[in-house]
């Protein structure tokens, strides 16, 4: 599972970006030094994307957890399209090989989905169906017992022939 923290690498992020093609991410974070990372929300591809054109709120790494830049509005990285393509290839590009984006990072706590939805690893598949249909949903979490991201699921998952074809395979004798 690929997750993001939530003080995340500019060069890091934008590795990520430009070698998956998810349409969102879980959201990590460690609570206390000696504790496992939990899941936090999620974040979508677009909104990284569109985080990733606004330069100015990239942060050089500090001891603390606390960033001194002010949040984009919502109204900046909420939008219904794709940034143009080649101009977001050429930005991946540039923060991927400049060894300065290395020391940067940035702060996803404001932009990140705090009520999204998981579920349990051993939640039941037709629960999980029906909770893709009723809130319309393109993917969910799946946490364990102490709440670390162990999967993710997505609409694709849950088509009817994939399924039917994976659950005859598991289930056929071996």
């Amino acid at each position: 599972v690929r997750v993001l923290h939530l003080k995340e690498n500019i060069a890091s992020l934008a590795q990520l970006l430009a070698s998956t093609s998810h349409g969102g991410f879980p959201v990590v974070c460690r609570p206390k030094p000696d504790h496992a990372e939990v899941f936090q929300g999620t974040i979508k591809r677009l909104e990284l994307s569109m985080l990733l054109e606004n330069e100015h709120i990239f942060e050089a790494e500090t001891d603390d957890e606390s960033f001194s830049s002010s949040p984009l509005s919502y109204e900046k990285i909420t939008v219904e399209k794709l940034p143009n393509l080649s101009r977001l290839t050429t930005l991946l590009n540039h923060y991927t090989t400049d060894p300065q984006y290395q020391q940067l990072f940035i702060n996803l706590e404001p932009y990140i989905n705090k009520s999204a939805m998981s579920v349990q690893a051993h939640f039941s598949l037709q629960c999980t169906y029906v909770t893709f249909r009723t809130l319309g949903l393109r993917h969910l979490t799946v946490v364990d017992l102490q709440n670390q991201v162990v999967g993710v699921i997505t609409r694709k998952d849950l088509m009817p022939f994939p399924l039917e074809e994976r659950l005859r395979l598991q289930l056929a004798p071996q």
